[in-house]
């Protein structure tokens, strides 16, 4: 890879590195708010029209501690987590929080922070459950234009049709940039690691947009030109899938054990960037469409089998080898879904495995061999 490529990713990787530091010294070069969301269904397109910068709060490594006054243990570690960060202040720097509602516990998050977390003002953006209905479509355009007046009214601006038109076009940009480098390391698994891929989307939900838009697409140029690495040839081609990846060792163990990640579903992966929004129809039609028409979490439906059905779909068109489940504890949705997704996979004759991760007691030795076996069985 070139070294203005590595340079930019670099970057990237160093926001990510440490984003409330990232999110603080941007407070301090402008007059832009900072609006954070905990989900990738978060509206980043209207918060972005409005002025603001959308940043994603992926929870903390840190040990919880002031969280577990308020959230059982059987909670996720990302529930906890991100429910710790503001009780101790390390999100000083957020003028506001919007909180999908997807799982029971991310709503139950919502209603904590509400009650104990005074220092930035609160949204909730309560998405349908069942997605493939005509009422779910005109539903999710009421909440969307609830959605810009909520933040006209607490930011103390107009959100105009321009300014939305304007923004919608950077995160199609973003999206389709993203889609391209994506496709390049499915075409050549060598051509970027998977640890860089993962930071790459990360760092996508937290720095300035229009900087990302840019840094994206010199990204996805390099790529597409890049020779394939012979090494990349040869590996297992796996996609991961799961809810969100706080652990790139993982890309490291698959990669030195053999295989390469060609393909995810992740919510810090394909899930978040996944589908363009129509120009061509009216604004809050368009953005309804997308959100409802994206990548599913399995805390929606939209179908007994959609998921189930965009996986193999997914594993056939990469040309996958196997899928590897990668399961934050208690996490229910996911764990709900995982019975008939590998029923799937067993009758498709595709190999899978499961992890079970806890971000704060996390096993690399147990996750490296485990994942040595599999590639090697497939």
């Amino acid at each position: 890879m070139q070294n203005d490529t590595m340079e930019v990713i670099d970057t990237l990787k160093s926001i990510l590195a440490d984003p409330y530091a990232y999110g603080r010294e941007f407070k301090r070069q402008g007059a832009k708010k900072i609006v954070g969301y905990t989900c990738s269904y978060g509206p980043e397109e209207l918060i972005h029209a409005a002025g603001a910068l959308p940043f994603r709060i992926f929870g903390t490594h840190e040990t919880i501690q002031l969280a577990d006054r308020h959230l059982q243990s059987y909670c996720c570690s990302i529930v906890r987590g991100i429910l710790e960060e503001a009780l101790s202040g390390r999100l000083d720097f957020l003028d506001g929080v919007v909180f999908p509602h997807t799982c029971d516990s991310f709503q139950r998050l919502s209603d904590i922070w509400r009650l104990n977390v005074a220092d930035c003002f609160h949204i909730d953006f309560v998405l349908p459950v069942k997605l493939n209905t005509d009422s779910a479509r005109s539903y999710m355009i009421d909440i969307l234009e609830q959605f810009k007046r909520d933040l006209e009214n607490r930011l103390g601006v107009t959100i105009s049709e321009e300014m939305l038109r304007d923004a919608i076009q950077n995160f199609n940009q973003i999206r389709a940039a993203m889609m391209r480098i994506y496709e390049a390391r499915s075409r050549s698994p060598g051509v970027i690691k998977g640890r860089d891929l993962n930071a790459i989307v990360q760092a996508a939900m937290i720095a300035e947009r229009s900087f990302m838009r840019d840094a994206l697409t010199r990204i996805a140029d390099r790529l597409e030109k890049a020779k394939p690495d012979p090494a990349g040839e040869k590996a297992r081609r796996l996609i991961l899938t799961g809810s969100v990846c706080s652990q790139p060792d993982i890309y490291d163990a698959i990669e030195s054990g053999g295989g390469a990640v060609v393909w995810d579903d992740l919510c810090t992966g394909v899930r978040y960037f996944d589908g363009l929004i129509d120009t061509s129809l009216p604004i809050f039609e368009a953005l309804a469409q997308r959100y409802l028409d994206r990548a599913v979490c399995p805390a929606k439906h939209a179908g007994l089998a959609q998921r189930g059905s965009a996986l193999l779909q997914a594993v056939e068109r990469h040309r996958v080898d196997g899928v590897v489940f990668l399961f934050l504890k208690f996490c229910d949705p996911h764990a709900f879904d995982y019975p008939y997704l590998k029923e799937m996979l067993d009758k498709a004759r595709i190999p899978s495995l499961l992890l079970e991760i806890e971000d704060q007691r996390f096993s690399q030795g147990q996750m490296q061999t485990r994942l040595e076996t599999f590639i090697e069985i497939i």
